[in-house]
């Protein structure tokens, strides 16, 4: 019959399970065998020896003795020369994906260690089947000999690019199936999902400097155009505080393509003759004083609480022994040096809070040179509320006046007009973004049009304005991120409004990561034409990916 390839987009895959004609497998032309290529939207990590591209399932439907001779791969938008290789992985009757797999080994990796963990490419669950490097026009041929076993016989292709071979981290390149031959006939196959793929940088993974677990992102971009990302290092678990928590901090130069070791800026130590695990500091959020070029991270502190969950363990009042602390440093330096940590509770808080809280993710500087951070508390009903802490002295001093809408908490803040401040909240009620607007630093607050527009499984996001003056497309932009799903932390996805957050096009808009990770976000612009996010992702616990401004804003 030749080369066949079948384009099928709709539904050929269900939840990472192929899904075959009521009528089983095709016999006539086929001898029992049917064949699905779906190309996968997970970042591929730069200098990473696996990273999944597309998975094969071939299904031996009637269990005849058959053999996999060939698997042929085409790239393309990158030189053959950055892959350190290319792999046909064999994982058996194992999907290998977190979505829609039923490994209990790979279901209790993720619950144990969140993203990154790397069951799928363990040799005990996954077989070589062939590797090498394209030719100079992007071509290579696996020759597996696989004898399949009756039933569903899942394979991956899977990538390692070399980073400083990579000239720019923000590119697209292509990678696509194009033959599948079994039992020395070629056989045609559905493909679902587009062959395009991204790069990234696994900033943070399990394992790294000995730290378990890496959370809760926070991304800005300095005076001097480097990057800083701020997160939680958790030592011994993934547990939030209270834990043996830290905040972590890395810095780039060159716009997020290497980073500087990480350092630890937040640190409480033994404070009060207690552990480490009962005086954890985390869920970060960074600012930038565009006037100043001082750099502020704010992070709360919880000390004692017979290391329980903050969340409902926390008490009002002021005091350490009785309520969460709101600790605050600044670098003056660029990121290079951090002052010792300030306790700014008392400017901020209300005796009857209890758990109150930055962000996290980001705060911003306003046109007037206002600081703002977003903030939230739980109050004295326990019901939580988010709102802003603002600065009108370069960050001296910090003021609040109570929250803009109940029931949300993890929120992020853009000035999108003069003076005029949207707060983007997680809503505990399921349905959809709660947005409000402020033209009085949070004194009063307006319900925005938008409000409940904005699909969540109910987790932080990230949000970013970008005035006409500032971005290569000369346009006023509002860009937000965050799991585009109801149902679990997937699909990782940067939208963009053009009339300020009014109305979200599906044209502007752009996955990233379609797997599940723990879905947290922050985004800042590396520069006019380049925005850069940081996330809780599918392939690191923490994930930095470069993308172009005009890949999300299509013309």
């Amino acid at each position: 019959m030749g080369k066949i390839t079948k384009y099928i987009l709709s539904c050929a895959f269900c939840a990472g399970i192929l899904m075959v004609p009521a009528a089983g497998c095709l016999h006539a032309e086929d001898g029992g065998i049917s064949v699905s290529v779906r190309n996968v939207c997970i970042p591929a990590v730069l200098d990473q020896d696996y990273n999944i591209a597309a998975v094969l399932c071939v299904d031996n439907c009637n269990g005849s003795a058959v053999c996999l001779d060939e698997v042929a791969v085409t790239v393309s938008g990158i030189p053959s020369d950055a892959f350190s290789d290319v792999s046909l992985m064999y994982t058996g009757t194992m999907y290998p994906l977190y979505t829609g797999t039923m490994s209990q080994a790979v279901r209790s990796g993720f619950s144990r260690i969140g993203p990154s963990q790397r069951i799928f490419c363990d040799p005990h669950y996954a077989m070589l089947a062939g590797s090498g490097r394209p030719d100079r026009n992007g071509g290579m041929v696996f020759s597996p000999g696989k004898q399949l076993v009756p039933g569903k016989n899942w394979l991956y292709v899977s990538v390692c690019v070399k980073g400083k071979k990579v000239a720019d981290h923000s590119s697209v390149w292509s990678l696509e199936v194009s033959r599948v031959r079994i039992g020395g006939a070629d056989k045609e196959f559905a493909i679902e999902g587009s062959p395009e793929h991204r790069f990234a940088t696994g900033l943070r993974n399990h394992g790294d400097d000995g730290v378990y677990a890496f959370r809760i992102p926070g991304l800005v971009t300095t005076l001097k155009g480097s990057l800083i990302a701020v997160y939680d290092v958790r030592h011994r678990t993934t547990y939030d505080l209270q834990e043996d928590i830290d905040i972590g901090m890395s810095r780039s130069t060159d716009g997020g393509r290497t980073w500087e070791d990480m350092r630890i800026i937040m640190d409480m130590g033994e404070w009060g003759g207690l552990p480490q695990a009962q005086n954890g500091i985390g869920d970060p959020a960074v600012l930038v004083d565009e006037n100043t070029g001082e750099i502020f991270v704010v992070a709360v502190w919880t000390y004692g609480l017979g290391n329980g969950r903050a969340w409902n363990q926390v008490g009002d009042g002021f005091s350490p022994e009785t309520t969460a602390q709101l600790m605050m440093v600044s670098s003056k330096d660029d990121g290079r040096t951090w002052s010792a940590p300030r306790n700014i509770t008392a400017q901020v808080k209300r005796q009857d809070w209890r758990f109150t809280l930055q962000g996290p993710g980001r705060g911003i500087c306003m046109e007037d040179g206002t600081l703002v951070f977003p903030i939230q508390y739980v109050g004295a009903d326990m019901v939580p509320n988010a709102g802003i802490m603002y600065s009108h002295d370069h960050g001296e001093t910090w003021h609040c006046h109570g929250h803009a809408w109940t029931n949300t908490t993890e929120s992020q803040v853009a000035e999108v007009e003069p003076g005029v401040l949207m707060l983007n909240m997680r809503n505990n009620r399921k349905t959809g973004r709660i947005v409000c607007t402020t033209a009085d630093f949070g004194k009063t607050w307006t319900l925005h049009p938008s409000s409940e527009k904005l699909r969540e499984p109910v987790c932080m996001a990230g949000l970013l304005h970008i005035p006409a003056e500032d971005n290569v497309l000369g346009k006023d932009i509002l860009l937000f991120s965050n799991p585009d799903t109801v149902k679990g932390r997937n699909h990782i996805t940067i939208k963009a409004s053009l009339d300020g957050g009014n109305t979200w096009l599906p044209e502007n808009s752009l996955l990233l990561d379609e797997e599940e990770g723990w879905g947290y976000s922050c985004l800042t612009m590396i520069d006019d034409e380049t925005v850069g996010i940081l996330y809780e992702g599918s392939v690191s616990q923490i994930v930095f990916q470069s993308v172009r401004l005009e890949d999300i804003c299509r013309p």
